[in-house]
């Protein structure tokens, strides 16, 4: 017989970074789980992508287990990498923070395929166009 689920928390966490404090410790806490065993489980997995914000899908049984399936990191880091940059423009739609290709935009969409709500490339891209308009990044041809 399946284990029954007593609850699904979402956290964004950094890749081989997790501690017992916040975010980890205050989202798993009052479910009762072992914090360490689900961080050193994470740190475990995430070694190679060190430093890299990483969404973390963590199902949380009735008998104190848990399981977690690790994401893709968010198309807005993604973007970030893509232009050596450690954040957007402060005022998006009068600076501008940088520029991709739309070629750029588009290996971003086929890394972030899985996670998208979309299966057509095309429409992926257009996707995370809009994520990068909306951080002030400026997508050219």
């Amino acid at each position: 017989m399946a284990k029954k689920i007593k609850t699904i928390v979402k956290v964004n966490i950094k890749g081989g970074e997790a501690t017992p404090a916040p975010p980890v410790g205050t989202a798993l806490g009052p479910h009762g789980i072992p914090i360490m065993e689900f961080v050193k489980a994470f740190n475990d997995k995430t070694a190679d992508q060190k430093g890299t914000v990483i969404p973390v899908v963590i199902t949380i049984y009735e008998d104190r287990t848990f399981s977690f399936i690790i994401k893709k990191p968010p198309v807005a880091e993604m973007i970030k990498k893509a232009l050596k940059k450690d954040k957007g423009a402060n005022n998006p739609g009068k600076e501008t923070a940088g520029s991709i290709t739309k070629a750029q935009a588009a290996e971003i969409a086929k890394a972030k395929m899985d996670d998208l709500n979309t299966d057509d490339v095309e429409m992926a891209t257009r996707i995370v166009m809009g994520a990068a308009r909306s951080m002030g990044v400026e997508v050219t041809e």
